[in-house]
């Protein structure tokens, strides 16, 4: 049975022709000029100048980089150069989103007092690395003993410890210890040696401080500092002998009521219609100093995908799009999600003007009607990785929620980087290697991947906003969210490629107003090809019925994906006959009793229930007196609680039943009981998110 439906699927697919042209897509000359402009060189200047800055939201950090990146969007020559401002006071909720106050920071030192010593030792400065003070610190002046809680989290990491008035050393993130050990047992402050995301390198670098954060919305104030496991582990052993260790803390640093900063600038459509549509290039501005790879080589590359095509456009060796291409440069999912769902004040040359002042910026598009005018984004976050930060390169693919032709575009773009990169490192010849002259010459070996959250692109791929982005990112990573992030460890080579690949691919979306789906097809097929491949490989982890039914699922979201490019250029809508085979084809399993129920999402709150510093759901649930769903903590073949719970809001359109949103997501992440679908899909409606279809 299994291979029955893969011999099938391979047949439909392989159907369309013969490979793909080199390069795909685009004319030669086209992919030629943009190969030759693009500059690795000159974005990592940039993003040298970005990871100078300690880049929280809110802050005079955040704002400076944000002028850096205008003043260099003014330089390139880019229309409508604005920062656009969204009030954050800790109330104010932009969807989903709760406003998280901005955060700055003057001081923060650690240090230890010894006895019959007049000189103290210091252990941590703000001043000299700013990832050393958690996020949402607050004032204080504190000496006192440190008292060694282990990982500090539960209520029994303190039995037989006085902790009271004392600092706590802990290994977990200060956030997840503030309401045990500051509101339950009196604790005067966190010292924390958390260590990086756990990657094959996790722990081994004992002089990596990573960023900590406090619980932006904890009722419970303190301050945290961050050290190395080498510090740490010090402590401890002279903690173990019995050694008495004092430390002396003072913070200047606090929330406060201030602004998201979004920095937007655009390259006009040529179409007198279709320039109203817009192609956004994405990234997330914010992070912690230096934070080279996540994520200023995000921001960086866009910035040059922006002056490389302005600067080509502008000489006529690219023909203007049809679409106007936008860039954004926000606060990472908070800012897209104000952008998405607010109403913003325009900050330009220092002078603030009201989003419906000055004609001279009419153009620039605020919500509600900025994310309807939006047809595909392209959103960078970690892609100038190099052999150092261990990373692996990926083009992500959208959610099964949301079929679309867009991912397979900048695959077949990575797919012909990936060829060409491979055979200039093995012979030393090729027509594009796309090399940067101070950049390594590895290949690219990007791969194409399923959808994983945890950026940008999950708020656009969200059912409330229904954009497909292309998603280009690292991972793993090392040294991601550590003070070890830095500019020495990225290649201008990657980033030259990794420009590349999102300027094709936007340029190419900006570009078309008709699609020949024949073409289009043959010259996207790697995308194919590369998903059946591995939908073949999940087969083995399933039943027979299953398999049967993801391999079916698959067949029809292919074929959604080719009728994507057709709504992309209005040609047509979605077939509803296909939709009815679709249905009929892949609800494998007789739906009855709870899974016959169907549910519809309400037009708001829009946004994912999963957004930065804030849970929607645990928040609203107890509001609403509901028990925490079983599906968030489900850990599915290939994903976790967090993607089905995602995937279940999306499919919940109210034309399919509990049975069949329970199916689908089964096909993406694997098999899930229908009860806790169902019991999730019951807990939206209990909060207001979706309502029941009678």
């Amino acid at each position: 049975m299994k291979r029955m439906c893969v011999g099938l699927l391979g047949a439909l697919l392989l159907s369309g022709g013969i490979a793909a042209q080199k390069p795909p897509l685009l004319p030669a000359q086209d992919v030629a000029a943009l190969a030759n402009e693009l500059s690795g060189e000159t974005a990592k200047r940039n993003l040298e100048g970005i990871a100078r800055f300690h880049r929280q939201r809110g802050s005079q950090g955040f704002h400076a980089a944000a002028e850096l990146v205008a003043e260099r969007l003014r330089a390139y020559g880019l229309s409508d150069v604005a920062i656009l401002q969204f009030p954050e006071d800790g109330k104010i909720f932009y969807g989903t989103q709760r406003s998280r106050p901005a955060w700055d920071a003057e001081k923060g030192e650690l240090e230890e007092v010894k006895e019959g010593k007049e000189v103290k030792e210091k252990i941590a400065s703000y001043e000299a690395e700013p990832v050393v003070l958690a996020e949402d610190s607050e004032s204080a002046d504190v000496t006192a003993d440190i008292v060694d809680v282990g990982e500090g989290t539960k209520e029994s990491d303190y039995a037989g410890k006085d902790v009271k008035g004392k600092i706590v050393l802990v290994s977990a993130q200060p956030g997840a210890v503030q309401d045990v050990a500051v509101a339950k047992f009196g604790a005067a402050g966190i010292v924390s040696y958390a260590q990086n995301q756990k990657t094959a390198w996790w722990g081994e670098d004992e002089n990596l401080i990573r960023w900590g954060h406090l619980e932006t919305f904890s009722e419970h104030k303190t301050f945290a500092f961050m050290v190395s496991l080498k510090t740490a582990r010090g402590m401890k052993e002279r903690l173990t002998k019995g050694e008495r260790i004092r430390l002396h803390a003072i913070v200047k640093a606090g929330q406060h009521t201030g602004n998201y900063e979004v920095v937007t600038a655009a390259i006009p459509g040529a179409d007198p219609k279709l320039k109203e549509e817009e192609i956004a290039f994405s990234c997330h501005l914010d992070h912690q100093r230096p934070g080279a790879n996540d994520n200023a080589s995000g921001c960086v590359t866009i910035l040059e995908v922006a002056r490389t095509l302005q600067k080509l456009i502008g000489e006529e060796k690219l023909a203007r799009p049809a679409r106007t291409i936008r860039f954004i440069f926000p606060p990472e999912i908070e800012g897209t999600m104000a952008l998405l769902n607010g109403k913003a004040v325009v900050v330009e040359q220092g002078v603030r003007i009201g989003a419906d002042g000055d004609p001279l910026h009419a153009s620039i598009l605020m919500a509600p009607q900025f994310p309807k005018k939006i047809k595909a984004v392209v959103h960078m976050d970690m892609v100038g990785g190099g052999p150092e930060t261990k990373a692996v390169f990926h083009v992500t693919r959208g959610p099964m929620s949301l079929p679309s032709f867009v991912h397979d575009v900048a695959w077949a773009f990575a797919e012909w980087v990936n060829e060409e990169s491979y055979k200039f490192a093995a012979t030393g010849k090729a027509d594009d290697p796309m090399v940067a002259p101070e950049g390594g010459k590895e290949p690219l070996r990007a791969e194409y991947s399923a959808y994983t959250m945890g950026s940008d692109h999950d708020v656009y791929q969200d059912s409330s906003f229904g954009i497909p982005a292309i998603y280009l990112n690292d991972w793993p990573d090392r040294s991601i969210h550590t003070n070890f992030d830095t500019a020495a460890n990225i290649d201008t080579t990657k980033l030259k490629r990794a420009a590349f690949i999102g300027a094709a691919s936007g340029y190419f979306l900006a570009k078309i107003a008709s699609v020949a789906l024949s073409n289009l097809s043959m010259e996207t097929q790697g995308g194919n090809t590369r998903q059946m491949a591995e939908y073949e490989r999940r087969q083995v982890q399933l039943t027979d019925k299953e398999g049967h039914s993801l391999i079916t699922r698959l067949i029809f979201h292919m074929g959604l994906k080719e009728l994507s490019a057709k709504d992309f250029v209005g040609a047509s809508k979605k077939d509803e006959f296909l939709r009815t085979q679709a249905r009929f084809l892949t609800n494998t399993i007789p739906a009855k009793g709870d899974g016959l129920l169907q549910f519809q999402r309400k037009a708001e709150p829009k946004g994912p229930l999963a957004v930065f510093g804030y849970d929607y759901f645990a928040e609203h649930a107890k509001t609403a007196g509901v028990a925490t769903a079983k599906l968030l903590s489900y850990e599915g073949l290939w994903g976790g609680g967090e993607e089905y719970a995602y995937e279940v809001l999306n499919f919940a359109d109210g034309k399919r039943n509990a049975q069949e949103i329970r199916d689908a997501v089964s096909a993406e992440y694997g098999p899930v009981p229908l009860e806790m679908v169902v019991e999730y899909l019951k807990a939206l409606e209990k909060i207001g998110v979706v309502e029941q279809v009678k």
